[in-house]
C-alpha cells in the first residue's frame, strides 16, 4: 500500500476506528495488536512478543495476552465486514467446541476473520518456532470448524465482505463504496 493502512482516512476518522468501532459493538474492551506508540492513542495496544512472524505473531500476541477463553482476530484492512455478521460468527464458534472457527470465501480460508480459542497458544508458539509462520497452518493442528462459503450465503452474508485493502486502487474503490453506503443510508433515514 505504501502506508499505514491503519491509519488511512476512512468513514469519520481513518480504517483503525473504522474497524474497531464495528467490535465495540461486540466487546467495550478491544486489544489491538501493533505499536503501543504508533496505536495507544485509539485503545489498548499490545504489540508482538515474538516479532517477525507476521499474522501469525498478531495472532499469537494477541491471545497471549486474552482475558477471555476465545478472541475474535480481526485484520484492520477489511471494512467490508459488518457488526451483524461478527456477532453471527462469534456466536457460531461460542456454538462449538472447535479451537478455531474461520469463514471460507472464494476457496480460501479467512485466518484473519477468525475466532481461536486460547488452547491453540502452544501451537501457535511451535509452528513459530520451526518458522512456519503460515497462520492458516495451524488449522490441520486443531479442530477447526470451516464456515464453508455456502453457509455464509444462507446466513444472508456476501462472500466479497472479505476483499481486504492491499492496493492503493482497492483502497479507492473501498473509500468509494462507504461514502456511497453512507450517503444511501442518510437518504433512507431522511425518507
Amino acid at each position: 500500500m505504501g502506508s499505514d493502512k491503519a491509519l488511512l482516512p476512512f468513514g469519520a476518522g481513518n480504517l483503525l476506528q473504522f474497524m474497531l468501532a464495528k467490535v465495540r459493538e461486540l466487546t467495550s474492551t478491544p486489544v489491538i495488536v501493533g505499536s503501543r506508540i504508533r496505536y495507544g492513542g485509539f485503545g489498548e495496544a499490545v504489540e508482538d512478543r515474538i516479532a517477525g512472524c507476521g499474522p501469525l505473531g498478531g495472532i499469537h500476541a494477541a491471545l497471549s495476552t486474552a482475558r477471555t477463553d476465545r478472541s475474535l482476530i480481526l485484520s484492520v484492512d477489511m471494512p467490508l465486514l459488518t457488526a451483524s455478521f461478527l456477532h453471527w460468527l462469534v456466536r457460531a464458534a461460542a456454538n462449538s467446541d472447535a479451537v478455531a472457527t474461520v469463514p471460507e470465501a472464494a476457496g480460501r480460508l479467512q485466518p484473519l476473520c477468525a475466532v481461536y480459542r486460547r488452547s491453540a497458544l502452544p501451537l501457535i508458539e511451535k509452528e513459530i518456532e520451526a518458522r512456519r509462520f503460515k497462520a492458516a497452518g495451524i488449522y490441520s493442528l486443531v479442530t477447526t470448524r470451516v464456515i464453508a462459503e455456502n453457509e455464509l450465503r444462507v446466513a444472508g452474508f456476501a462472500p466479497d465482505m472479505f476483499r481486504n485493502l492491499n492496493t492503493p486502487d482497492e483502497y479507492r474503490a473501498a473509500l468509494a463504496d462507504e461514502q456511497s453506503h453512507r450517503v444511501s443510508t442518510v437518504e433512507v433515514y431522511r425518507t
